[in-house]
């Protein structure tokens, strides 16, 4: 019999962001020049880039062409 706490506690059981956010980076294509522009230091990326990527990110980004749910409703 397997222990909650052993489950908890196994590496195996859930990956990290961190191990997500890395899969993703590395299974990524780089960027093309219309998938971004540069506003003094920021870097901005293009409705082409969002659409690109295939889903919202619920960041709030300036150019998202998807529909997200209104801080009203």
């Amino acid at each position: 019999m397997v222990k909650f706490s052993e489950i908890e506690s196994s590496p195996k059981t859930r990956p990290s962001h961190k191990d997500a956010s890395q899969k993703e980076a590395e299974t990524a294509a780089p960027l093309a020049p219309e998938d971004f522009y540069y506003e003094g230091s920021n870097l901005v990326f293009t409705a082409a880039y969002h659409r690109k990527r295939g889903y919202c990110c619920n960041s709030g980004c300036r150019h998202c062409p998807f529909d997200r749910p209104s801080i009203d409703d």
